[in-house]
């Protein structure tokens, strides 16, 4: 599997590199945040409790620390400028929080070099945000979508990467479904997976045309792996009776095909530090574990279908009053 260690290392004080992502305080995220910040970069952390956010922060530093401590024959991170970690408060389910933290990071800073759209819910029960969309859509694709957007001339000024987290799960979405169909149909077991499924392949989509669109800013995506040990199952292990069913499950899943949450981050941080990606050749790709280049569903593929996602969703945030 690829190694973060030979990805480069920044100093600060020679060379700010400027990193946002959402969803950094737990899985994946923890793991993409904790490097990204041995890497030497300045990591704007987005979230919803403050409390939460500022005590990982913490967590990032010791972790940190103990690192270089533990590892005296590495060189390179024993060497290292640790960047910094900040708090940015963010709601994805509520788009003109998402406006309030473009604004801010726009305030704070004159460029932004690579943009983590990690956060993600999974397979919950219906439910429509404060805007009137599904909440596995809006969280997981039209959050992300507007958050980019504003980022944009930021991220141009910069190193400019967007690096999108999808799922293996998009592969569901078997064909092109409208990003106006709800699937609010009983049993949640499983249209709650087609949600899912149609906001995953939708930023996909979103990420493609963003290539398209924007060929001088590194647009890509991938699924982390199988990483089974997050809370992105808490609502199916926490059911009555069953819920020790999925449990078992999920258990069995994660050992025989499972990854661990650093090893699900190392895709995440290929795509967004390695030297050996770049717009020109790889703009609009899609990645799996490790790093790996692959191929997402045809679905996702179409460019025709990608087209429709994104003029949908340019259309549905006019309506709302947000212009991109």
């Amino acid at each position: 599997m690829f190694d973060p260690d030979t990805l480069p290392y920044y100093d600060p004080a020679k060379e700010r590199k400027v990193a946002v992502i959402t969803g950094g305080t737990g899985g994946i995220g923890y793991y993409t945040s904790l490097h990204m910040y041995l890497h030497g970069y300045v990591i704007y952390m987005c979230g919803m409790n403050s409390h939460r956010v500022n005590k990982v922060i913490q967590e990032i530093v010791k972790e940190a620390e103990t690192r270089v401590i533990m590892s005296p024959k590495d060189t390179l991170l024993r060497n290292a400028i640790f960047g910094s970690l900040r708090y940015i408060h963010l709601d994805l389910r509520d788009l003109n929080c998402v406006e309030r933290a473009a604004a801010k990071i726009e305030k704070l800073e004159e460029k932004v070099d690579v943009l983590i759209n990690n956060a993600g819910i999974m397979a919950v029960p219906y439910e429509e945000t404060k805007d009137g969309f599904e909440v596995q859509l809006q969280t997981n694709y039209i959050s992300h979508f507007l958050l980019t957007m504003r980022l944009l001339p930021l991220l141009k000024k910069g190193d400019s990467r967007v690096i999108s987290l999808s799922s293996i799960g998009h592969n569901l979405e078997f064909t092109y479904w409208k990003l106006s169909q709800s699937f609010k149909f009983p049993p949640n077991l499983i249209f709650t997976w087609f949600r899912y499924a149609m906001s995953k392949t939708a930023l996909i989509q979103g990420t493609k045309m963003l290539a398209i669109k924007n060929p001088d800013v590194l647009c890509l995506s991938l699924h982390p792996g199988l990483v089974m040990n997050t809370n992105l199952f808490s609502y199916w292990t926490r059911l009555p009776i069953i819920g020790i069913f999925f449990w078992l499950l999920f258990q069995l899943i994660g050992f025989f095909f499972g990854v661990s949450n650093e090893q699900g981050a190392i895709g995440t941080l290929r795509c967004a530090l390695s030297r050996d990606i770049s717009a020109e050749n790889d703009n609009g790709k899609y990645y799996t574990t490790g790093g790996v280049e692959s191929k997402s569903s045809s679905v996702a593929n179409n460019l025709d279908d990608a087209a429709s996602s994104w003029i949908w969703t340019v259309h549905e945030l006019k309506k709302r009053g947000f212009e991109v």
